[in-house]
């Protein structure tokens, strides 16, 4: 766990550095092509149930239900102009790192729920999934990610608790990375 939390660490930092003009080049998208915050901040499940808040850069109206976006009748209506090329691309993720930064989060773990999504959290707190650092990325998303059903998520979850390992969480990032090139996986 000590040398997971300093590979996130000094990975986070390194990235974020790297990162920096894209990250103020999103930012300042978001502020020009809707009105709101450039940030938005949801309640989401941590280690051991715990809620923390998570940033992400925002791809929809401030109007939109704090639901997940598979629950809307109608997702496509409440993105903002860039909040579909935002999504597909995974660039509302980037403030993510600040939580990494801060040990809320892990670059690899399962992605953090939605503080209302109770059918997941219980899930997940039967397989152990629970004591995990959620993700940035995860084993589930490279599996599906937003085409998966619930119960498929927690398998896909409670198998990276079983099988977690520096390899592994690599080869993970790796898959990832792959996939947000390709843009598979993502819905809206």
């Amino acid at each position: 766990m000590g040398l997971k939390r300093a590979v996130d660490f000094f990975l986070a930092l390194v990235v974020s550095v790297i990162l920096l003009v894209p990250i103020l080049l999103v930012a300042v998208s978001v502020r020009l092509t809707s009105p709101g915050p450039t940030l938005y901040w949801s309640k989401r499940i941590g280690r051991f149930n715990q809620i923390f808040q998570m940033p992400k850069f925002r791809s929809m109206r401030v109007d939109t239900p704090t639901v997940a976006t598979h629950l809307l009748e109608n997702p496509d209506r409440f993105l903002t102009p860039i909040g579909s090329f935002l999504r597909k691309s995974s660039l509302d993720e980037l403030p993510q790192l600040w939580c990494i930064l801060a040990g809320k989060m892990s670059f690899v773990g399962p992605r953090p729920a939605l503080y209302n999504q109770y059918d997941l959290i219980e899930l997940r707190t039967a397989r152990g999934v629970d004591k995990l650092l959620p993700g940035l990325t995860g084993w589930a998303q490279i599996n599906g990610r937003d085409e998966l059903p619930i119960p498929e998520k927690v398998k896909f979850d409670a198998e990276y608790l079983e099988r977690r390992s520096i390899g592994f969480d690599m080869r993970i990032l790796f898959l990832t990375a792959e996939k947000v090139i390709r843009r598979r996986g993502i819905k809206h």
